[in-house]
């Protein structure tokens, strides 16, 4: 089946249609396999990405946005992450981190946000383990010098935001640079064998000045922070938790994935036969093993959906989350990726080394799957030891 032909059931089916990016569909799917075999997403389809209004979806009208629905969002990821995982990684790196950036700064830098959303330029944060990035204040700059690592679409961005310490200065301290500026340069280092063309780069500060209006403090557990009544935000929105999001529309791509991978493979079996004549459709093991597969992806896409339309739902109340509301976006997002992650093994269980052989889309897929439920933001190990210290009655640790 080709990738732009899809075919989704209806089983089960909570999600929606995408909005925005379906004329470009056809386009990512098509360049996917070259993307992932020269590890950048084609330049013409980030051209076109960019001049689409997905780009404005996590922004709320104040700042130039279209202030659309959590699951409005993940919708349009959700469509975009079978036809090509890492064009669908770094979008769902631009939204969730424009959402921390919005939080962040807040009303006093609305006008660099207006100015950000309203061209369409894409951000990323490369925050990951070996980030080391520190500053200096001078007059009215600051200024920033030091790698920042593991950053998701750094090569297709305009914008970073940074993490850094400061002397003197206990709490961590962040901001937003400018990726074209001359003193930053990045460093194509992703060589992971999932998304492979999600530019998952180092970004090297050479001595990179800013205003120190823009410069913000980095509050521990930030986002109980964020939800306190005396914290002017931009809309109500920017009070969820951009990580507990991220999860969220992480699990969403998670379903997409594995539901093109199961209809895929299901319309392929039809007409294939194993050894000595015997046709793989009246196997019953090929029926028990795509019927446990539908009921999984079923289970996490309805569970991913309904914590999202939770979410909208507060958004709309203007009411501020809790730390419970926080874990039941994680756990539910986290869930639905542990229940794709045992899907997918089981359609190719179904497939078999014959029908790899044959040339489908399954291995770039699986291989990109890889990557979602070993995100840190969704990782079950970081999420569940902290559901049990709840259940325990302690409190939560987790600083993001």
């Amino acid at each position: 089946m080709p990738d732009d032909d899809l075919s989704f059931t209806t089983i089960g089916r909570v999600h929606g249609e995408p909005k925005y990016i379906t004329p470009l569909l056809g386009d990512i799917a098509a360049q996917a396999s070259e993307a992932d075999r020269s590890r950048s997403v084609a330049a013409d389809v980030i051209a076109a990405i960019k001049k689409n209004d997905i780009m404005r979806m996590s922004a709320s009208r104040e700042i130039a946005g279209l202030e659309e629905s959590i699951v409005a969002i993940a919708n349009e990821l959700r469509a975009i992450a079978p036809r090509c995982g890492s064009t669908a990684w770094c979008l769902w790196n631009h939204l969730c981190v424009f959402h921390y950036l919005a939080g962040a700064l807040g009303p006093a830098q609305a006008s660099l946000l207006v100015d950000i959303v309203s061209k369409r330029e894409w951000v990323c944060f490369p925050a990951g383990a070996s980030t080391q990035v520190t500053a200096v204040d001078a007059g009215s700059k600051t200024i920033l010098s030091g790698v920042a690592a593991f950053g998701s679409g750094c090569r297709y961005s305009e914008w970073a935001g940074v993490a850094f310490t400061k002397k003197g200065v206990e709490m961590p301290q962040f901001t937003i640079v400018d990726l074209r500026h001359p003193k930053v340069r990045i460093d194509p280092t992703w060589d992971g064998s999932a998304l492979r063309a999600s530019a998952t780069d180092h970004v090297h500060y050479e001595g990179v000045e800013v205003p120190r209006q823009r410069v913000v403090s980095m509050q521990p557990k930030y986002r109980a922070f964020f939800r306190r009544p005396d914290y002017q935000v931009i809309h109500p929105r920017y009070r969820e938790d951009w990580v507990a999001i991220s999860v969220m529309w992480l699990g969403a791509m998670a379903t997409g994935v594995a539901e093109a991978s199961l209809d895929d493979t299901a319309c392929n079996t039809k007409d294939r036969i194993a050894i000595l004549g015997t046709k793989m459709v009246e196997k019953p093991t090929i029926h028990v093993n795509l019927g446990r597969a539908r009921a999984l992806i079923s289970a996490a896409t309805d569970t991913v959906y309904a914590a999202m339309a939770e979410t909208d739902a507060r958004i709309a109340a203007h009411a501020a989350p809790t730390e419970a509301d926080y874990f039941r976006q994680t756990s539910a997002g986290m869930q639905a990726l542990l229940l794709c992650e045992e899907a997918m093994k089981l359609t190719l269980r179904v497939l078999g080394g014959n029908g790899l052989r044959e040339g489908t889309d399954f291995e770039r897929r699986y291989r990109d799957f890889q990557a979602m439920p070993l995100h840190i933001n969704g990782h079950v190990d970081r999420i569940t030891e902290q559901l049990g210290r709840i259940a325990l009655g302690l409190e939560s640790q987790n600083p993001f």
